[in-house]
Order: C-alpha cells, then sequence, then structure tokens
C-alpha cells in the first residue's frame, strides 16, 4: 500500500489501461461459447443448445477454408518479409542523419500516414493506380510504357496491400526502434570511431545488437496475429475481380456473420485463429530465448 500510495499518478493511469484490457479483452471471452452452441439471440448463450465441434467440422470441411487459409497466409507472410523490417530500415536510417532539422521533418512525413483512415488511403491508393488518370500511369506513359489496371488484376492484390500497408505504417512503426537507437551508449559510437570503424561497421556492429531485443520482442507480438489481416484496409481494396487472392479469414468473417447472421460458425473460427495465434507465440518466444539464452523474449 505504500508503493502504491508513493506512486498513485503512475497506479491511476496503469487503471485505464486495466480496464480497457478487462472490458475489451477479457470480458468477451466469455462469449467464446457461442463456438460451441447453436447460438439463438432469443434464447441467449446460456439457452442456446449446445453441439460440440460441430461448426469447427464445419470449418474444416469447408470449401472455402483452404482458399482463404492459403490467402491469409501468403498476404501475412509478405508483410512480415517487407512489411515488418521497413520500421527498423528507415530507424537505422534516420539515426544516421545529421541535421536535425531533416530528420525531425523526415520523421513527421513519414508519421502522417499513420493518422489517415483506411478508407481515404484506399481511396488514394485507388485513385493513384487508375490506368486514366492515376499518377503511376502518367509516370509509365513517360517512360513508353502501357498503363496497367492493377486493381482490375488479382495478381498485383497482395503487392498493392503490402505496399501500401508499409506506406502507411512504416513511419509510425519506426518509433520504438528509433528510441531504442537513442537509448545507445554515445560513448560505444566514440570507442568505434578511435579503432577505426566506419559509420556502416558501427551500424552492424553495434547499432543492430543493441536494438535486436527490441526487434524480437516486436517479431513475436506481430506473429499472435498471423492469421489476421488488417480488415479496413482490405475490404475497401477489394473488389470482384481481386477476390480470388484477396478474399481472406477476415473479410469471410464479416459477409458469414455479420451478413448472414452465423454468429456461432464465426466464433468458431475466431476461436480457432487466437489459438492458432497463440501457439505461434509460444514457439516464437521459446525459439528467441533459446537463441538469445534467455537475454530477450516477453518473458
Amino acid at each position: 500500500m505504500k508503493t502504491i500510495l508513493k506512486n498513485r499518478e503512475l497506479f491511476a493511469l496503469y487503471l485505464f489501461a486495466f480496464a480497457f484490457f478487462l472490458v475489451f479483452k477479457y470480458g468477451p471471452i466469455y462469449g467464446v461459447l457461442i463456438a460451441f452452441k447453436d447460438f439463438r439471440v432469443i434464447d441467449g448463450i446460456w439457452g442456446s443448445p449446445w453441439v460440440g465441434f460441430k461448426h469447427f467440422e464445419a470449418l474444416f470441411h469447408s470449401a472455402d477454408f483452404y482458399r482463404l487459409l492459403s490467402n491469409t497466409l501468403l498476404l501475412n507472410l509478405y508483410l512480415l518479409l517487407f512489411a515488418f523490417p521497413a520500421p527498423i530500415v528507415l530507424a537505422l536510417l534516420l539515426n544516421e542523419i545529421r541535421s536535425r532539422f531533416f530528420q525531425r521533418f523526415v520523421q513527421m512525413t513519414m508519421y502522417l500516414p499513420h493518422f489517415v483512415s483506411w478508407v481515404i488511403m484506399s481511396g488514394l491508393v485507388i485513385y493513384f493506380l487508375s490506368p486514366t488518370t492515376g499518377i503511376v500511369a502518367e509516370i509509365v506513359s513517360w517512360f513508353g510504357g502501357k498503363p496497367v489496371f492493377y486493381m482490375g488484376n488479382k495478381e498485383y492484390f497482395r503487392s498493392i496491400v503490402v505496399g501500401s500497408a508499409i506506406l502507411k505504417d512504416i513511419g509510425w512503426g519506426s518509433i520504438i526502434y528509433f528510441a531504442a537507437l537513442s537509448g545507445i551508449n554515445p560513448e560505444l559510437h566514440e570507442s568505434a570511431t578511435i579503432d577505426g570503424a566506419n559509420r556502416w561497421q558501427r551500424l552492424y556492429h553495434i547499432n543492430i545488437p543493441s536494438i535486436m531485443p527490441t526487434i524480437a520482442i516486436m517479431f513475436i507480438l506481430s506473429l499472435g496475429g498471423f492469421l489476421s489481416a488488417n480488415f479496413e484496409q482490405i475490404i475497401n481494396l477489394l473488389n470482384p475481380v481481386t477476390f480470388e487472392t484477396g478474399d481472406v479469414i477476415d473479410t469471410y468473417v464479416y459477409r458469414v456473420g455479420l451478413q448472414q447472421f452465423q454468429y456461432s460458425y464465426t466464433a468458431a473460427i475466431g476461436l480457432f485463429k487466437s489459438l492458432v495465434g497463440l501457439l505461434l507465440i509460444l514457439g516464437a518466444n521459446f525459439t528467441v530465448r533459446k537463441l538469445s539464452k534467455g537475454e530477450s523474449g516477453l518473458w
């Protein structure tokens, strides 16, 4: 109690975060029960009949399941390969800029897209990629090429999703890495410079190893949502032509759960995603702790 009273301002701030997770994260766990029931609104959660694993069996035997799973896995794999390292690279580059004015200007410019909603961002992407009025079409025409209707070609959809995700969140994602770089002891760089290390050698031997624990933690957390896609982004970019490669589990849950009112079936899908995410986090954390000899990881 003495500790709480002494740090009452910090504990007061903590209560807001605790209340958020309690209400919006842990409270809804009660609703997972409907994945094992034929939920009917009039009967409520407890009054609806138990059906066991009926909805899970329907999911795994669905003709759409493997298409949805492959689309979701491929899209998130591309995001992990290209979108995850992008903020790290940006933070490392910004850290090497000596002009504080230019550094802050670039940071502010790269942060701004994060605060734009995906409705607006998707509209801009569609406009820029238009084969008639888009900037990309104009650039292609200048070099003698023929404009392509990118949004009308399913082969380009995943690249568009990854590219727009990087453009929107690269600046915001770099904040935590830039903060980690700012915490590096300057004496390490001074000693390396005296020993004759150039900028690239200091980047490789000091900066990257110093932020590796942060990278490991962010990597583990990103795996938790590996079966989740950015629903707002996908639903605003998706169209009937790109449906084959762009339809993912989240958009399927939206159609079946909210539009067709199959709440129990989509609850089973959500529980399946959560279990896969939990296993990925546990596996990644175990691997990171083994590789770092217990120095990194969530616990």
